[in-house]
């Protein structure tokens, strides 16, 4: 089983408006979508998805983290959270013609009493897999990071800000960072594909076993500790890009439950993102990455 660590989820509100974004004036929405939100937390929503078994766990508070769970059931995700008390956090996009606006809210601070409760809790569920994602609140580090990793015999999936990852000690056995945290993280300016393989080697020196590195429109890599494959992205009608690499890494783990290789875990990483950003909102209650892996074209690169 899959359990994925959220620290830092949020309320997710998508807001749809036929005109471009002014400032000074008030404008309308054509469409709203409220979704829960945080890389674990849509991790978990693909893995289900994908008829995959899962628990959401991390660090919740308020009206917002209730609506959190309320939704995740509506998923048929099972939760076990951690209550802060304080409101999580609400993250914004705003999608007019041709654009793309967010922002991000910081969340609630996190005393070391919570994280030790976090800890317990998935000692608890005892899964084969952890998946830490997304950003750290305040009062939580990369020392943290280390702490829910170390604290049992399971392997450890990463997708965390690229500045933290320097900071990390634990060997990891998955990571999947995006341009900018791979550029964050090793200071090498990522242009092409062969600039983001050297990148995410460098981060595999680190002590990530296998790094999943997405590239968006150009599509992902993946390093493995035998070789360097390389995927495209498939052409596909884009209407949005949230949640678009979580779900790469949610098709790619789910296939190495399944027992695949890495040249099939990549194809299921990219198709089942193809399939998600066909639609609004990070939600969807199915997904079905084998009807296009078959499209998916992989190759090795020289290491």
């Amino acid at each position: 089983m899959i359990l994925t660590v959220t620290p830092n989820p949020a309320v997710d509100q998508t807001i749809v408006i036929d005109e471009a974004l002014e400032a000074g004036t008030v404008q309308r929405s054509t469409d709203a979508q409220f979704d829960s939100g945080g890389n674990g937390i849509n991790v978990s929503q693909f893995l289900r998805a994908l008829d995959s078994e899962t628990v959401a766990t991390g660090i919740i508070g308020g009206f917002t983290g209730y609506f959190i769970e309320q939704d995740l059931e509506t998923y048929d995700v099972p939760t076990d959270f951690v209550d802060v008390g304080d409101p999580t956090r609400m993250n914004t996009t705003i999608l007019p013609p041709e654009n793309e606006y967010k922002l991000n809210q910081s969340g609630p601070e996190v005393p070391e009493a919570k994280v030790d409760e976090l800890i317990e809790t998935l000692k608890e569920h005892d899964p084969s897999v952890i998946n830490i994602g997304g950003s750290l609140p305040p009062g939580m580090d990369a020392q943290d990071v280390d702490r829910l990793a170390e604290a049992g015999d399971w392997d450890t999936a990463l997708d965390v800000h690229g500045e933290l990852m320097p900071d990390l000690e634990h060997t990891y056995e998955y990571c999947k960072p995006n341009r900018e945290e791979l550029a964050n993280a090793t200071g090498i300016e990522i242009e092409t594909i062969d600039d983001c393989a050297e990148a995410a080697q460098e981060l595999q020196s680190w002590g990530y076993e296998r790094v999943l590195a997405s590239m968006g429109a150009e599509g992902a890599v993946l390093i493995t500790p035998e070789e360097t494959l390389f995927a495209p992205s498939l052409d596909v009608d884009v209407i949005d890009t949230v949640g678009a690499g979580d779900s790469m890494f949610a098709g790619a783990l789910w296939a190495y439950e399944q027992g695949w290789d890495d040249e099939d875990a990549l194809r299921s990483g990219v198709a089942t993102s193809a399939h998600l950003v066909q639609v609004k909102g990070p939600s969807i209650r199915e997904l079905d990455p084998e009807s296009l892996m078959d499209d998916v074209r992989v190759w090795s690169m020289r290491s």
